[in-house]
């Protein structure tokens, strides 16, 4: 018996409280003329770095630093060239050290592929996990995934 997919629900793209717009590129195809599957990875990095970089939202901090640790992807459809895709994200779980988020791809209004990434905190001298700030879970706020409970880490 086969187990049940992850996340094997159909996301809702205004579940995702950051969005983007990219298109698809013609170098993003393969030779069966749709969008390869290692190029996924680059669109989900894309939402992730585009918001995680952005200095208005917090959530870079002196002397640390993002890694990546995980990625699940789940393709759900295929994506062709021409065309513009919206990327969506939401936080769903915070650790001691890391924070993993549920990601989406759409185009036309249809989940093409949707994707878990936990990302670790880590001491950008020593580049060994350092434990969430009250801070950087406060700056993470806004970006919770609608519908998903997310427990706060216990700083005591």
């Amino acid at each position: 018996m086969n187990a049940p997919a992850l996340n094997a629900s159909t996301p809702r793209l205004e579940d995702f409280p950051y969005r983007l717009s990219d298109n698809v590129r013609f170098g993003d195809l393969d030779p069966n003329q749709h969008v390869n599957n290692a190029v996924y990875a680059t669109y989900f990095e894309t939402g992730r770095v585009t918001l995680m970089k952005d200095p208005q939202y917090g959530l870079l901090q002196p002397g640390l630093a993002w890694i990546m640790v995980r990625l699940d992807m789940h393709f759900r459809a295929e994506l062709r060239w021409p065309g513009t895709i919206e990327l969506g994200l939401g936080i769903v779980k915070f650790g001691r050290t890391s924070v993993t988020c549920d990601q989406v791809v759409f185009s036309d209004q249809r989940c093409v592929a949707s994707a878990q990434a936990t990302m670790v905190l880590i001491n950008e001298e020593t580049r060994k996990p350092t434990p969430l700030t009250a801070e950087l879970v406060k700056a993470f706020q806004p970006w919770l995934r609608r519908g998903v409970a997310v427990t706060p880490p216990n700083f005591s």
